[in-house]
């Protein structure tokens, strides 16, 4: 088992930044791959970004060059800084891990454990 706690959410200006921090326990090393998803109000919950176990990431092309996601094996906590937001990305947004060693990690099928969430609201 993981446990992911996600934290760093809130309400920021359109142009600011947030960083958002998901610290990982339990079975860590079972973890292939750590991703970031969102969901909007009555929408599907979709891909952010992702870090390998390697440290290569890969974004969502609409959040490619803005938010940056690394990790502090030490601490067993993934971040996600987001630059440059923008009120579309008003949602609320959610840590995932997969054990899997393969597939296509865009998928909410493909993690195997989730955190709580945490509201990230971007005025205009």
């Amino acid at each position: 088992q993981v446990q992911l706690v996600e934290s760093g959410g809130g309400l920021v200006q359109a142009g600011g930044s947030l960083r958002l921090s998901c610290a990982a326990s339990g079975r860590t090393s079972s973890t292939y791959v750590m991703g970031w998803f969102r969901q909007a109000p009555e929408k599907e919950r979709e891909f952010v970004g992702l870090i390998w176990s390697s440290g290569s990431t890969y974004y969502k092309d609409s959040v490619s060059g803005r938010f940056t996601i690394s990790r502090d094996n030490a601490k067993n906590t993934v971040y996600l800084q987001m630059d440059r937001l923008k009120p579309e990305d008003t949602a609320v947004y959610y840590c995932a891990a997969s054990g899997r060693e393969y597939g296509d990690y865009s998928l909410v099928a493909k993690y195997d454990y989730w955190g709580q969430g945490t509201q990230v609201t971007v005025s205009s």
